[in-house]
């Protein structure tokens, strides 16, 4: 099998960086499946369709292309659009959520993800990686970090884009989606003993990124 890197965390923990930086250094793609629930879950609002609405939200998924354009950053295109942009809000947050609590939905995007995953591996980032879409990979890390400093990160972040946000605010978004996610029946926000657990509070990305990197290279050899 292609080499696969998994990194699954909540929102916060600096996952689409890391990611991303991991990626290069290991001349890996990077699929950002967290970008694709996403990418889903703004396509049902245009749509009008409610975020529960299962069969809608199936169907919809079913219908829909998301492909990832490589580039400084890379881009996420939604039936031949750039939403790269437009799916960075805590609207969207939410509804990725949402969707990514329907089975099908769950189903239709894992299936993509092991396509692009088989024909060229990857280092894919997200919340299930290591547990359903490649529980056979040996290289599975879970990031995490303490709710202020992944609440204050997003902040930053947010503002940095021009948005009005408020610090309390992100903090209760951040600690509701943590709960939806780590509750869902399918695919929960979890991990297991064959994860790397670590704790990004107080680590710069660099660093957490030299540690996966000479993990799995040592891993590989």
């Amino acid at each position: 099998m292609a080499q696969i890197v998994a990194i699954d965390g909540p929102s916060g923990v600096g996952k689409t960086t890391t990611s991303k930086l991991v990626a290069r250094e290991l001349n890996l793609p990077h699929i950002d499946t967290g970008a694709m629930y996403r990418a889903i879950g703004l396509a049902a609002i245009r749509r009008g369709i409610d975020v529960r609405d299962a069969v809608a939200l199936e169907a919809l998924a079913s219908h829909t292309s998301i492909e990832f354009v490589p580039g400084d950053p890379p881009r996420v295109i939604l039936d031949g659009e750039d939403i790269t942009a437009l799916i960075r809000t805590p609207q969207i947050s939410m509804a990725a959520s949402d969707v990514s609590a329907i089975p099908g939905v769950r189903r239709v995007l894992v299936e993509m993800q092991q396509a692009l995953g088989r024909r060229n591996g990857g280092v894919l980032e997200g919340r299930d990686i290591g547990t359903k879409v490649f529980p056979e990979t040996p290289y599975k890390f879970f990031l995490t970090a303490r709710p202020e400093i992944r609440a204050r990160r997003r902040h930053a972040e947010l503002v940095a884009k021009g948005q009005d946000a408020d610090f309390d605010t992100v903090l209760a978004e951040s600690t509701k989606r943590d709960e939806q996610d780590s509750s869902r029946e399918h695919s929960p926000l979890t991990y297991d003993e064959t994860y790397a657990v670590i704790d990004t509070s107080d680590h710069t990305i660099p660093e957490v990124v030299e540690e996966i990197v000479r993990s799995v290279r040592q891993r590989a050899e």
